[in-house]
């Protein structure tokens, strides 16, 4: 995602404020939803609404103005990502992938309109029917602090950070914690869950001692 709506989000989970909802345009119910995605994730068609226009946008030509069109569906996702990953983990996971897929195919500094579409198609796809990753069994962990789920995907950096924070309470950081925090948070922004993640887990083990 990009780093200014990072850090707008990030900047919720600090200061502890539940995210909000869907805008009451984006949240009018679209046909096509399916039943597999309405039972575990609710009603997705929103985001295959955003999907379907950056689809009609790109058909223009205009690349810039379909990846304008996919930050709505960025902005929502992320807007939502505690409680969607907390009603299924695992279809969340799996949408997010593709998600993923699809702003980097848009953001890259050579689009190729052939795997934009591919990649569109794709997360259209997956958020019609969203199928739950294989669990590993695996859970990894640093320093004791469990940083992926039971697929082994990187947890979101942004609860992971918000793990820290709980973990810091009223308590005043020492050196060594701050730098992780603040090392934490540079990665969050770039989108680096992975090393996010560490960091972040470093420092709630040192705080826990």
């Amino acid at each position: 995602m990009i780093p200014p709506l990072r850090n707008l989000l990030l900047s919720a989970v600090l200061i502890a404020i539940p995210a909000g909802g869907f805008t009451l345009a984006e949240m009018a119910l679209q046909p096509g939803a399916s039943p597999a995605a309405t039972q575990s994730l609710g009603d997705l068609s929103a985001y295959r609404t955003i999907v379907s226009d950056t689809q009609a946008i790109l058909r223009t030509g205009d690349v810039a103005a379909a990846e304008h069109r996919m930050t709505d569906l960025e902005s929502l996702w992320d807007q939502n990502a505690g409680r969607l990953r907390q009603a299924n983990p695992a279809a969340w996971g799996t949408i997010d992938t593709a998600a993923d897929a699809a702003f980097a195919a848009l953001r890259t500094s050579t689009p190729n309109r052939d795997t934009i579409y591919a990649a569109l198609a794709t997360l259209d796809a997956t958020l019609a029917a969203p199928t739950a990753a294989t669990p590993t069994a695996t859970v990894g962990h640093v320093a004791g602090i469990a940083v992926t789920d039971d697929t082994g995907r990187a947890l979101p950096c942004e609860v992971m950070i918000g793990q820290l924070r709980d973990a810091l309470g009223a308590t005043t950081p020492n050196a060594r914690v701050t730098d992780l925090q603040a090392r934490a948070l540079e990665r969050c922004n770039a989108d680096d869950d992975t090393n996010a993640d560490a960091l972040a887990a470093q420092a709630i083990a040192l705080i826990r001692g």
